[in-house]
């Protein structure tokens, strides 16, 4: 029998596609677990000197979303369930990691479990905290961080290569991949990240399921001091002396700031922001930063029970869609009614809109779009 049921009702069974995994990377001392504490409030140990962290820290955290407040306003319904995204705090990496220093292959290891990093840098002065290599170069830094990421990137293809030859000796595939490996090995050591390659360049299917670190997008968040903050002259300095200027994405933040703004109501953290002359808090633009680096978007539910956000890959169909709510929703897919936030709003309510004809029925081929409202139509 043919159901239609908002996909919010459903909650078990989410898929794991859905989740969002950010890994926060760098050398000690760099304001991480400050910034890791100040986004999530995990209360991680932050101390003036290397390693404080040494066990991953996790912290989940919604992905700000007004649009959630407006629709439980139209539905009058309490219940508001954002999207979400899990940032890791990981051990601080020094030069000589890929050989086991510091704690080295633990760090690396934590790396591989995340579906992006972000790259905290450290870009301030400040004599009251310790830096690993006594002097403030993100240049170095980001140097540092990178070589030891392709030095691991190497040693895996290294060990992987011998099995793979092993096959191609009689296998045209197994042939292929080896040549691929060689030459993305050539890459590595040429200095190049894999992410940083052209992306037709790439060939995942040949990856062979390697779990490379320097694969994984990167978003570099520099550490700034708060004159630094509100000057994109500055930014633009320190991206070019870094050599980040045509890199992946860069978000500058101020640690101290961050902190100061966890504990305050909205009202004042609109206030605060206005006096540093930002708009809107690191949390926010890193959050920006890593659903246009993976090719993430949201699409919403709402009922009288709950209004809900939901995290997709941008491209997706409706099925692809209703399947990260419930895998059932997307092997019985039949149809997605769906209305735009924005008409949804100035309709005032679902009954308005739809005598507005803003409401539409779309099937299996329908592209989700940013501002949707859906309900799903599933057989059961």
């Amino acid at each position: 029998m043919a159901e239609a049921a908002p996909a919010a009702e459903v909650v078990a069974e989410v898929a794991v596609a859905a989740k969002l995994s950010i890994g926060l990377i760098g050398l000690p001392n760099v304001g991480k677990s400050t910034l890791f504490n100040a986004l999530t409030d995990a209360g991680a140990l932050a101390a003036n000197y290397p390693f404080a962290t040494i066990e991953p820290n996790t912290g989940v955290v919604p992905v700000p979303d007004e649009r959630l407040q407006a629709l439980a306003n139209i539905y009058n319904t309490d219940k508001i369930v954002p999207a979400t995204v899990e940032f890791v705090d990981i051990a601080g990496l020094v030069a000589g990691a890929s050989k086991g220093e510091g704690l080295g292959n633990k760090f690396l290891a934590n790396i591989r479990e995340c579906q992006a990093v972000v790259h905290v840098v450290r870009a301030f002065e400040g004599g009251d905290i310790v830096h690993v290599n006594n002097t403030i170069s993100p240049k170095n830094d980001v140097e540092i961080i990178n070589t030891e990421l392709i030095l691991a990137d190497v040693q895996t293809i290294e060990n992987h290569l011998p099995k793979v030859a092993k096959l191609a000796k009689t296998d045209v595939k197994s042939k292929a991949k080896l040549d691929y490996l060689t030459s993305l090995q050539n890459t590595l050591l040429s200095g190049q990240t894999i992410s940083s390659m052209p992306e037709k360049n790439l060939d995942p299917e040949k990856l062979d399921g390697l779990q490379l670190l320097t694969a994984k997008p990167v978003i570099y968040l520099l550490n700034v001091d708060e004159t630094t903050l509100s000057s994109p002259e500055k930014q633009a300095t320190i991206l070019h002396d870094s050599g980040l200027a045509k890199t992946a994405k860069s978000v500058f933040v101020n640690a101290k700031l961050e902190e100061e703004l966890r504990a305050l109501p909205p009202d004042e953290q609109k206030e605060m922001l206005a006096e540093y002359g930002v708009k809107e808090p690191g949390l926010n633009k890193l959050i920006k930063a890593a659903y246009d680096t993976l090719g993430l978007q949201s699409f919403l539910t709402a009922g009288a029970k709950e209004v809900r956000a939901w995290t997709i890959a941008k491209g997706s169909s409706a099925p692809q869609a209703a399947g990260v709510i419930h895998t059932d929703f997307e092997h019985g897919f039949i149809a997605a009614q769906i209305i735009n936030y924005d008409d949804l709003l100035a309709a005032g309510s679902e009954a308005a809109a739809r005598a507005q004809g803003k409401i539409r029925t779309e099937g299996k081929t329908y592209t989700m779009q940013p501002d949707d409202v859906v309900e799903f139509r599933f057989n059961v």
